[in-house]
């Protein structure tokens, strides 16, 4: 931490880059998480044994699916959705409650603004870190995938940056929606909204399953945009859905980022 402060007063003199405040506030999470690694990796443990559960052990009972005119067994049909899933996890743990704690009760963000950091700064550093941890954990998983035998194609390598996406897309927009969150019950609403997506965003089966309404609103939810991203690059079965999917998610964190750094600028310079 000295090392954090100490940059922080040689820069007091001048603006900070938007790169160095990035680096100086991943740093700073870094080292709040160096001593409780276990809280961190406890996010990443949920998607592998739901693996292991459904896709190992249901399917033994089902053969697989169909997926852009493959067939493909159910264990990897379904990793693709968990590793998206893990990415979402990662995101979603900072983006949301320690988020929340920092902005409304150790009061984190007020002490920060009393060095050259602005409120740009702070939504910047805090969705890197977010993405960041939602990218570690995909690329465990992704780890986990490769020793099972469930990944079949080379473009699996750009799952990582896959999941870097949609880590700034759930980050992003969940950041933006914890500033409007007043107390703890609040975050009622963010399982109400994450459980039903990973349980119905084409995870487990294919969205065709769905009647045209439903799968049309299935379709614009962000999980489901990461787990077919996810799904094409780790099968080989690429189509203009992945372009789309990154399209989508990009621009769903763009703006989320956006309204961060508009709602910060009201909360805490006002």
């Amino acid at each position: 931490m000295s090392l954090t402060v100490s940059a922080v007063g040689r820069s007091a003199a001048r603006p900070l880059s938007p790169s160095e405040a990035t680096g100086l506030l991943v740093y700073r999470n870094y080292l709040a998480y160096r001593r409780a690694w276990y809280i961190f990796a406890s996010g990443f443990l949920e998607p592998v044994f739901y693996l292991f559960s459904i896709g190992v052990g249901v399917g033994q009972l089902i053969t697989g699916f169909e997926f852009n005119g493959q067939d493909i067994p159910y264990a990897e049909f379904v990793a693709p959705g968990m590793l998206a899933a893990s990415a979402m996890n990662g995101s979603l743990l900072d983006s949301t409650f320690n988020f929340f704690f920092k902005l409304k009760y150790n009061k984190l963000f007020d002490q920060m603004l009393a060095t050259p950091l602005t409120t740009m700064d702070i939504a910047r550093g805090e969705l890197t870190w977010s993405l960041l941890r939602g990218g570690i954990y995909s690329a465990g998983f992704l780890l986990v995938m490769v020793a099972m035998d469930l990944v079949s194609s080379w473009w699996a390598l750009l799952v990582v940056p896959a999941a870097l996406l949609i880590g700034l897309a759930f980050g992003g927009v969940c950041m933006a929606l914890t500033t409007w969150m007043r107390s703890w019950q609040d975050f009622e609403w963010v399982t109400l909204a994450t459980i039903p997506m990973f349980l119905f965003s084409a995870t487990f089966f294919p969205v065709e399953a769905y009647p045209t309404v439903v799968r049309w609103v299935v379709e614009l939810t962000p999980l489901y945009r990461g787990v077919v991203l996810c799904r094409e690059l780790t099968t080989g079965a690429l189509s203009w859905g992945s372009a789309i999917s990154v399209v989508y998610l990009v621009a769903m964190g763009v703006i989320g980022l956006r309204i961060v750094g508009r709602r910060l600028d009201g909360l805490l310079l006002t």
